[in-house]
């Protein structure tokens, strides 16, 4: 290594010393002194520098070939990247699909329930209404048999009072006072009878009052009934579709 500086400074002198070229920055040098220098710093270079030379090219090559395996990869990567992304999408479509599916048979089915369940209320409302107006026309109809009946027999006692009291003038009819007692205790049968069957018909409407009373009471209950089932329906109905949002 010290020949290849020993000859570099050689050839500095030669070209120091050399003879100016006139009009010119250039210099007339001795060709052979110059390539034997030149040859000397040749053969004295270390070989190691050739080597290193050989390094550094094929570094150069593995770099390149790094970039391109880097480039390739990353080409590689990207259409990963868009397929799985595509894929992605697909699957991402496909759940949105089968979620939009079920929410649709989820509130169909909602449906169905809600209109069987107001089929049914209906259907029960119907069955009950006609239950009660079974019960309230039996009601009427055994009101008005009492009722009946209790004019019946005030009509007897009253018929029967005052046939009592024709008997009993006609016998008495010869003597006046007799006559007049008579006459005043027919009357007051009379009055009786009438205040008999004023009393039953009393009675008689009392009864049939409180059996409407009754009926009504049963209307009233079974309106309330009707009314907490189509309560429940319409919050039935508005839970499924805030789920179903």
């Amino acid at each position: 290594m010290y020949r290849v500086f020993e000859a570099l400074d050689e050839l500095g002198a030669i070209v120091e010393e050399a003879r100016g070229v006139p009009m010119t920055a250039g210099c007339v040098v001795p060709r052979g002194d110059v390539l034997e220098l030149l040859d000397d710093i040749k053969d004295a270079i270390p070989g190691e520098l050739d080597d290193a030379q050989d390094v550094l090219d094929a570094r150069d090559a593995m770099l390149r070939e790094a970039k391109e395996h880097a480039d390739a990869m990353v080409s590689t990567a990207g259409a990963e990247a868009d397929s799985m992304v595509n894929h992605a999408r697909a699957e991402a479509d496909r759940v949105l699909a089968d979620a939009k599916s079920q929410a649709d048979r989820m509130v169909a089915e909602a449906r169905q329930h809600s209109e069987r369940m107001v089929g049914e209320a209906r259907d029960e409302a119907a069955r009950v209404a006609a239950t009660a107006k079974r019960d309230y026309e039996a009601a009427v109809g055994r009101a008005k048999a009492e009722s009946d009946r209790l004019i019946e027999n005030g009509n007897i006692s009253y018929e029967k009072a005052v046939q009592e009291g024709i008997k009993e003038q006609q016998r008495l009819v010869a003597q006046t006072e007799i006559v007049n007692t008579a006459n005043a205790e027919a009357a007051r049968l009379v009055d009786a009878a009438h205040a008999e069957a004023d009393r039953l018909r009393g009675e008689c409407d009392i009864y049939v009052d409180s059996k409407l009373a009754e009926f009504e009471d049963f209307l009233n209950g079974t309106l309330r009934s009707v009314g907490r089932g189509r309560h429940q329906l319409r919050t039935a109905a508005g839970t499924h579709d805030y789920a179903t949002r």
